[in-house]
């Protein structure tokens, strides 16, 4: 709390209650300044836990933030989106790591004659967004409308969108909140080793970043994803669905 506190005595204003409103601006000339522990716990210091969302993949880099917001917050809820579509050792990873962190794990999954059309016409292949969008990113509406802000473990060096994301971002009517956003490769392979934390099993296999089995295929960092496309994105981070087509 320290940084917090020195803060507010330069500008006058202090965390209040679950209704207060927090300009963007604000809360990164507060957050940038901290270590990500820090911003992890501060955060319930500006919001309360309720308002906030969690989401995780159980990708290769969701060990991370699962064991810090575990060790930090553990009653906070953590929202995964089953997309009927992950490799089995995607879900039983996400059972091992439920089990071994304590995790509060709320399971999301799309509507079901969305999702087995989706499977029948094959839209990962004949319509990709359609098919993230049905499967990942409309399931997860509702839980954002009912939340402020939504914490992930988005960091800089994965991709080029990423690179340019602050602590908190705007997105729509949410806060984005990205406490490890400025945590480098070498930071992040550093705390995985001393903190021996558990690989996705698939990693050790050549597979750098993981998800829907039909789109994900060996390569390093996030180059197996939606592999022979300039897709990057699922679009659940980049909120560029806003003209989507159903």
């Amino acid at each position: 709390m320290t940084k917090i506190t020195s803060h507010m005595m330069t500008t006058g204003r202090k965390p209040n209650d679950c209704v207060q409103h927090w300009e963007v601006d604000y809360l990164n000339e507060v957050f940038s300044p901290m270590t990500f522990q820090e911003r992890i716990q501060n955060l319930y210091e500006y919001f309360c836990e309720e308002d906030v969302m969690m989401t995780t993949s159980f990708g290769t880099k969701s060990v991370f933030m699962l064991y810090w917001v575990s060790q930090l917050r553990p009653s906070q809820a953590v929202h995964f989106l089953d997309t009927t579509y992950h490799f089995p050792e995607t879900l039983q990873y996400r059972d091992d790591l439920t089990e071994q962190f304590k995790l509060n794990m709320i399971t999301l999954t799309p509507e079901k004659e969305k999702n087995e059309r989706s499977l029948k016409e094959s839209w990962w292949s004949t319509n990709t967004p359609r098919c993230c969008y049905t499967n990942k990113i409309q399931p997860l509406e509702p839980v954002k409308a009912a939340h402020k802000v939504w914490m992930s473990g988005l960091m800089s060096y994965q991709t080029e969108f990423r690179s340019g994301l602050k602590v908190f971002e705007q997105q729509g009517n949410m806060l984005k909140f990205h406490p490890i956003i400025d945590l480098d490769e070498g930071e992040f392979l550093y705390y995985m080793d001393l903190l021996e934390l558990p690989h996705h099993p698939l990693e050790n296999l050549g597979y750098g970043s993981i998800g829907c089995t039909h789109c994900t295929e060996h390569g390093s960092g996030r180059e197996g994803r939606w592999k022979s496309s300039d897709k990057t994105e699922c679009g659940l981070h980049p909120d560029f669905f806003l003209n989507k087509k159903k």
